[in-house]
């Protein structure tokens, strides 16, 4: 999500997550102000090999739900993310209350994905997301293929991510029958206008395909 208005328009159709993206070499690159939300709407934030300080200091100002790495990051950095979350963020709340953001790390799949390099995060993160690898972090609005997700070998719920759009809903579905721990769809660029503005009648049109059988 970009712009105001439009962030507003979204959050009134209840979505668990609203995605707000802090890489400045993203044309959805977010810089302003969020407005009010309901609370039970949690915001996530996008990093891409951000250092460890300034990724907190997003989730302090924002107040982030969520985190999603959509870089290189590696295993010693969300430890060193974690505790940071613990050690900063922690202090400026009462630590019954406190919950530590959500970790996402993000996987780029292009072609044969091994799922081995999934492994040493899988302890350290709440979430998974697979993306379509492409020139774009992220946002390249490109399906990879489904059929690899056979081979997960984990049971950690993960993000479905990469080109979702209304002519996927039928896949998905499919896919929802599988035992695969799918946990959310992240849809972006398919539903969008421009970058970072959405169209509310499409993301509408989506939510009741999906949720019909």
């Amino acid at each position: 999500m970009k712009y105001i208005e439009n962030i507003q328009q979204v959050a009134e159709l209840n979505p668990d997550y609203l995605g707000f993206i802090f890489y400045d070499k993203s044309p959805r690159n977010f810089e302003g102000i969020i407005p009010e939300l309901p609370k039970k709407i949690k915001k996530a934030g996008v990093f891409v090999n951000e250092i460890p300080e300034i990724l907190v200091s997003f989730v302090e100002e924002y107040g982030l739900k969520m985190v999603q790495l959509h870089g290189d990051e590696s295993p010693e950095y969300i430890l060193r993310l974690k505790e940071m979350f613990k050690e900063s963020i922690a202090e400026k709340h009462q630590r019954s209350k406190y919950k530590m953001p959500e970790i996402v790390k993000v996987f780029g799949v292009k072609g044969d994905f091994n799922f081995e390099t999934i492994k040493p995060y899988e302890e350290l993160v709440d979430y998974f997301l697979f993306d379509t690898k492409g020139k774009e972090r992220g946002g390249n609005g490109i399906t990879f293929n489904w059929k690899l997700l056979e081979n997960y070998n984990s049971t950690k719920p993960f993000f479905l991510s990469g080109g979702i759009g209304l002519n996927e809903v039928g896949a998905i579905k499919e896919l929802q029958k599988t035992n695969l721990p799918i946990y959310a769809l992240d849809v972006n660029s398919k539903f969008e206008t421009e970058a970072g503005l959405k169209s509310v009648k499409k993301i509408k049109k989506f939510r009741n395909e999906i949720s019909t059988n």
